[in-house]
């Protein structure tokens, strides 16, 4: 065994030391045409793993593809021999005599290459099985004016794998939009797959540019055979056109900008407390989500504002970019009046026309009127004159109005009559009722209208029906506070309580959003029962304090 290991060593010490003596550079194909693929191999007479070519020198002339490394080792008659091989995919775009220069490798170099390309036909290009198309919409555009850059890739034999690269532009922006799509077209009676993408192009700088067309090396099959094929699209030029210097804003770009709102309910007169839902959607052409303005809104005294999230989106429509925002906001009546929307405007540039433009939404005037739950109180509260007393009496019973002077005097004096009898009955009805209380010895305390409506609110927050509770809780507001307007903002002032008032705001952005929104409506009644016992054993200790 020892032995065995001294003649292993023996062995190993009396083997050469290997070096790199020579790198080789070559190409399998010369002369290549223009939009094809090639390869080249750069090849050192050693194994090499800490070291290898830069490459980078290859980009300004070349398109460079994928590169691969592989090592090998020979022994032959007792000769050792190692090589290590560089193979670097290389493409040109355009036609001419190109060198490819020469590579360092562990102090070795390798000697220049002279390559000759060919122009490819354009009508060979037509019948080939494979070829690129390249559009865009428009040759002109702004600075950080959105276009579309389409790219189509014509295969007519089965594709078993192959790479698309992205196209290329400097100082701008190029995003892939959505996903690729496939069809069939046929072109010059030949079937072709249709591989579409497209990029959304935007320009940072003005000046002339060009749009380099992408590339496309894979593998196709064809007679049982499995062949490499590579195709390049022809590049765009576009003219790139500054930022007008008059132009004050934010700049907006676009052949057309549209401002549209909605308003739920459709009515110009509502009352107090029904929430109104105001829709805008702000639409632009040319332009991305992104560059859409946010939209702000005056605050309008007497009318509270609750906005919605925003929602911004793109597409592409007939080769253009179309952008779309969406903002809701819930308007809230406060108190009963005349307000006036004032107009919404959003300054833009015609790049049509030139100058520019804005997309706006006139003023809008709605007016605001009592609640409908106030009107019985508010009638019984107003005197009525005798001709309306006897307007409203007859009315209920079905009879006609008939004016006063044409009933009999004899009717008219024995209803004056009963109208004062019923009267003195109620006033000593009223002084037995307040002897028989000051006679009993503990007070008692009755369930009053303010029970009923909790009754009610219990009801809506069982079936959690919101819009139902929020009227039920403004009669509620309105038989404790008095008040016809403004009833549930006095309420919380009444109670004091942090707790109650945030639940209400929820329930206030709960009555417009079009999201769900957690709202505990029992958690508002328990509160609200909650301050009427506390009320009650108030009342209560003044009227014990009566009796002591």
């Amino acid at each position: 065994m020892v032995m065995r290991l001294i003649c292993c060593l023996l062995l190993i010490s009396a083997m050469p030391s290997w070096a790199v003596t020579q790198l080789q550079a070559s190409v399998d194909k010369n002369p290549v045409l223009a939009g094809e693929f090639f390869m080249l191999n750069i090849s050192a007479d050693d194994t090499i793993k800490n070291d290898q070519p830069d490459t980078s020198v290859l980009l300004k002339d070349f398109v460079v593809g994928r590169t691969s490394v592989s090592t090998r080792t020979n022994i032959i008659n007792g000769s050792i021999s190692k090589e290590t091989t560089w193979s670097i995919k290389l493409m040109t775009r355009t036609a001419g005599d190109y060198t490819i220069p020469a590579f360092s490798v562990a102090g070795v170099s390798s000697a220049p290459i002279a390559l000759k390309v060919a122009e490819r036909s354009k009508d060979a290009q037509q019948n080939n099985d494979i070829f690129i198309k390249a559009s865009l919409s428009s040759d002109s555009l702004f600075v950080q004016e959105a276009g579309l850059y389409t790219v189509k890739l014509y295969l007519a034999k089965e594709l078993l794998d192959g790479n698309l690269s992205a196209p290329a532009m400097p100082d701008a922006q190029l995003s892939q939009i959505g996903k690729q799509t496939e069809n069939y077209e046929l072109v010059d009676g030949k079937r072709y797959l249709v591989i579409t993408r497209e990029y959304l192009v935007q320009p940072q700088k003005s000046g002339s540019y060009t749009i380099q067309a992408p590339t496309f090396q894979g593998r196709i099959r064809q007679d049982y055979r499995q062949l490499d094929v590579s195709a390049l699209g022809d590049n765009v030029d576009i003219e790139i056109k500054p930022i007008p210097s008059d132009y004050q804003g934010a700049w907006l770009p676009s052949e057309l900008v549209n401002l549209d709102e909605q308003w739920q309910p459709a009515d110009d007169t509502v009352e107090v407390g029904t929430p109104i839902t105001r829709t805008l959607t702000l639409t632009a052409l040319g332009i991305t989500k992104e560059q859409l303005p946010d939209i702000e809104l005056p605050e309008i005294k007497g009318i509270r504002s609750y906005p919605d999230e925003k929602e911004n989106n793109h597409l592409v429509r007939d080769g253009r970019v179309i952008s779309q925002q969406t903002a809701s906001y819930a308007l809230l009546p406060q108190m009963p009046g005349t307000y006036t929307l004032p107009e919404v405007s959003v300054p833009w540039y015609n790049t049509k026309i030139n100058r520019i433009s804005y997309a706006t939404l006139p003023a809008r005037t709605i007016t605001v009127i009592p609640s409908s739950a106030s009107t019985p109180a508010a009638v019984a509260a107003q005197p009525l004159t005798p001709s309306q007393n006897v307007t409203t009496d007859t009315a209920a019973i079905g009879y006609q109005a008939t004016p006063i002077n044409q009933y009999p005097l004899w009717l008219i004096i024995v209803s004056v009559i009963g109208y004062l009898l019923w009267f003195i009955t109620l006033i000593l009805w009223w002084r037995s009722q307040s002897q028989r209380s000051l006679m009993q010895a503990k007070p008692t305390v009755t369930h009053s209208d303010s029970s009923i409506s909790l009754d009610e609110l219990k009801k809506h927050a069982k079936s959690n029906n919101v819009s139902a509770f929020y009227q039920a809780l403004n009669r509620y507001a309105m038989h404790l506070t008095k008040q016809s307007s403004g009833a549930i903002d006095k309420l919380e002032q009444l109670a004091d309580n942090a707790q109650l008032s945030q639940h209400i705001a929820k329930l206030r952005a709960a009555l417009y959003s079009p999201n769900d929104t957690d709202v505990d409506l029992m958690a508002i009644v328990g509160m609200l029962e909650e301050q009427r016992k506390v009320q009650n054993k108030s009342q209560q200790a003044v009227l014990k304090g009566l009796y002591k």
